[in-house]
């Protein structure tokens, strides 16, 4: 028996080596003197990703080692001469490429880089938005939104194609834990290198999800040498707003590492008018909210590649967040022989932490990779809120007093192996397991009449859910001639149990389910590629969804949790044509069993209106999407594009049926000015929308920014003007027993200037090290 496995594992050796050549080269200049330091990049021929970098030693040598069949090319580049790069060719066995550099004629001064990388790239399973291109001033992930083609973001959340149970990921791992309003203001926006929209998650995402993932990819230090940049900003929304980062990053032998830090303190408002009868009343409330959130943020990540193939490194991240506010709100309530009025303030002091390590372990060849990493998140929201009557109300109100304490933590261990049998097979698989320890403690008050307040039990409630989550999933990746296979499923068995200290009760929810995942595309010719995708998804209820107690925001309006909620079940269907890589013809269609939806009645009692999470009967989305180059304009660069979506949400039980087709237009362009000035533009315009409950009328936003570099585009100067357009959601609420006008609202006209100065050596322009070794071949990753 054993000499059966002594003989297997030796052909499987041998099968695996088969697949794995070599390249190697001499770069020389016009004199044939050798090259150090020149880089040497490898490309796969068909996707034009990175597959592996390296350095030419003192004698102008290079060397890849186990490269996997397939077609590629070579570029090569060092300072002060001519880049240079092969035909593409097939590599099947050993081969070798030479190189003579020509010097070039302008100076350092007169030599410009410029990334060929488009903006955006659209495969079967996602959109990638590249952003280090855009001159577009962004001040958080909010801002960043806007860029994404397609994306509609208000202070009600964001939305894409009529979809909106749209989930954040921040370098894969999961944001579950934060608040989606919260996340989108307080992440900085000057960290974040991509954006991947992800419709159609392979087998190695998480499935949790009936919408798109939204995937930030952080920017990652790939330059030699030691470099930074510091930069400030200044602006004026509803009031004066201001921040600064700093950030230093050194790649140097087997050591990489990076520090930055940041300050931020933007100002925004945000307005709600909801009309609505109830009886023989009319209510007109307004509610005028402020923001002026000062958040700061530290973050630092090291690795050290051990040799070739082995590399460790750990990563870790804080960022802690300060809002104190107070919004008004006013009610008018008349009938047709009497006017009220009920006015109180909200006072908010919320202060939050998270806290992230990652540390991670990576064996990298060009044929396998293999990566085990745990991520730990600690996270803690402390809130306190005071609801208070105030002078000119003519009905009496009970003052309250709300404690709101959250910690949650995340622990996730994982594994992942890729195999690259050659440029058009890959076989990949992993495993997951993260455990959730969440702790909700609600404290209610009610204010006495000495001007204290009093403990209120039956208001109070704290929340506790603990729930494991273990997958497992493999995924094939199959190219033969113009069509390319993907295909994947993933096992997942998740153990949620809540317990609520108010009746004492526990629930438990068990899931065991296998979700799988394909594409198929096709070449159809040089430029347009068609391919058809499915996925197969479940979204669990939000932990804070799932406590069932009361949270106002105003004598009159709350949300309630839903402990009964399910979660639900999502088949997601899509069709792509895209023309050199770039989208163009989309059609979407998902259909989601027991699908969550924040569903707004009225007590007509008490006249509070009260918003809930419930589940739907019948859920469906179609979309039809439509995007297009601008560069048939002189000098213009970017897109635009037409998205029709149809939405449908129905409860028999809650006598609900909405559905509506609407249409909205999009689109981002730049074009450069006299005197190099960057300009860059940013616009949208919809007939309206099913936003949640809200039948939604016309909206639109235009952003415009223009920048300028500086000192041998050391310095870059930014100027942008946000939301010079900015109409949000106004509609109407009428399903169940409510009728009401509502008007959803931003602060208009954004202003802000931005100063950014880089320093220190750039990627591949240090002549003079004298500790280059091969431990740096193989480091250079296309994820920045």
């Amino acid at each position: 028996m054993k000499l059966k496995t002594l003989h297997f594992f030796f052909f499987f050796l041998s099968f695996t080596l088969s697949f794995a050549q070599s390249i190697i080269g001499f770069i020389s200049d016009e004199n044939n003197q050798p090259l150090e330091f020149a880089n040497v990049v490898l490309y796969n021929n068909v996707s034009k990703e990175v597959v592996g970098g390296a350095i030419s030693d003192e004698k102008g040598k290079y060397i890849f080692n186990d490269v996997a069949t397939g077609n590629y090319y070579i570029e090569v580049s060092t300072l002060g001469f001519e880049t240079k790069k092969t035909e593409a060719f097939e590599l099947t066995s050993n081969k070798e490429f030479n190189f003579t550099l020509k010097e070039e004629s302008q100076t350092l001064d007169e030599i410009v880089v410029k990334s060929s990388r488009p903006v955006i790239r659209q495969t079967a399973e996602k959109l990638i938005v590249d952003l280090e291109k855009s001159e577009m001033a962004n001040s958080n992930l909010q801002d960043v939104m806007k860029r994404v083609p397609g994306v509609l973001v208000t202070n009600n959340g964001i939305s894409y194609a009529g979809q909106r149970n749209i989930r954040i990921l921040i370098n894969g791992k999961t944001t579950d834990y934060m608040d989606m309003d919260t996340l989108l203001r307080d992440m900085p926006a000057d960290n974040i290198a991509k954006v991947e929209l992800v419709e159609q998650p392979g087998a190695e995402f998480d499935a949790e999800g009936s919408g798109p993932i939204i995937n930030i990819i952080l920017k990652k230090n790939v330059k030699l040498g030691t470099h930074g940049n510091v930069a400030s900003w200044i602006g004026e929304d509803q009031g004066f707003e201001y921040g600064a980062s700093a950030s230093i990053a050194s790649y140097k032998n087997k050591l990489n590492w990076q520090i930055s830090t940041g300050y931020s303190s933007p100002t925004w408002r945000e307005d709600l008018f909801i009309k609505r009868t109830v009886g023989d009343e009319t209510y007109d409330q307004a509610t005028i909210e402020p923001y002026n959130p000062k958040s700061f943020r530290t973050s630092a990540s090291i690795d050290y590649y051990i040799n070739d193939n082995h590399s460790v490194g750990i990563g870790v991240r804080r960022n802690a967040a300060d809002s104190d506010r107070i919004s008004t709100s006013s009610n008018n309530i008349t009938t047709q022989t009497t006017s009220d009025f009920l006015l109180s303030e909200n006072s908010f002091n919320r202060n939050q932490v998270v806290f992230n390590v990652n540390p991670y372990y990576e064996f990298k060849t060009e044929a396998h990779k293999f990566t085990a990493d745990f991520n730990f998140v600690d996270y803690s929201n402390d809130n306190i809120n005071t609801i208070s009557s105030v002078s000119g109300s003519t009905i009496p109100y009970t003052n309250q007093r709300y404690l709101q304490d959250g910690t949650y933590q995340i622990k996730t261990y994982k594994a992942d192996y890729t195999r690259m049998f050659s440029d058009d097979l890959k076989l990949s698989f992993g495993s997951k397991y993260s455990q959730v320890e969440t702790d909700n403690d609600l404290q209610s008050f009610n204010e006495n009449n000495s001007g204290g307040f009093d403990f209120d039990a039956e208001a109070s409630n704290r929340f506790l859910v603990d729930e494991n989550i273990f997958a497992l999933y493999s995924k094939l990746n199959l190219t033969k001639g113009k069509w390319s296979f993907s295909g994947g499923l993933r096992f997942e068995d998740s153990n949620t149990k809540g317990l609520s200290s108010s009746n004492n009760e526990t629930r438990e929810r068990k899931i065991s389910k296998i979700f799988p995942s394909a594409s198929v595309s096709i070449e159809i010719n040089k430029n347009i590629s068609a391919s058809i995708a499915y996925s197969y998804r479940i979204r669990r209820p939000n932990y804070n969804t799932l406590n069932s107690f009361v949270t106002y925001y105003d004598p009159l309006s709350s949300d309630v949790g839903n402990e009964n909620l399910k979660p639900s079940f999502t088949n997601n269907y899509q069709f792509n044509l895209t023309y050199d890589g770039q989208p163009f013809f989309t059609i979407g269609y998902s259909e989601t069993e027991d699908a969550m939806f924040q569903f707004i009645s009225q007590n007509n009692d008490t006249a509070e209106i009260m918003r809930t999470t419930i589940n739907l009967s019948d859920s469906k989305n179609w979309n039809f999407r439509l995007f297009g180059p601008l560069s048939f304009i002189k000098g213009v660069e970017g897109y635009t594009g037409f998205i029709v979506n149809y939405n449908k949400f129905e409860s028999a039980t809650n006598n609900l049926n909405l559905q509506k087709w609407s249409l909205m237009w999009f689109t981002q362009a730049s074009y450069e000015l006299p005197w190099k000035i960057n300009a860059e533009i940013s616009g949208n315009y919809g007939t309206g929308a099913l936003e949640g409950g809200i039948d939604a009328k016309w909206f639109a936003g235009l952003d415009f920014s223009f920048g300028k570099k500086f000192l041998d585009e050391k310095l870059k100067v930014n100027l942008g003007f946000n939301k010079i357009l900015n109409r949000g959601f106004v509609g109407t609420i009428n399903y169940n027993n409510l009728n009401a006008e509502i008007e959803s609202n931003q602060s208009r006209q954004n202003i802000q200037l931005r100063l950014s100065y880089s320093f220190g050596s750039k990627f591949g322009k240090k002549k003079n090290r004298e500790n280059v070794s091969r431990d740096e071949e193989n480091r250079i990753d296309d994820n920045n």
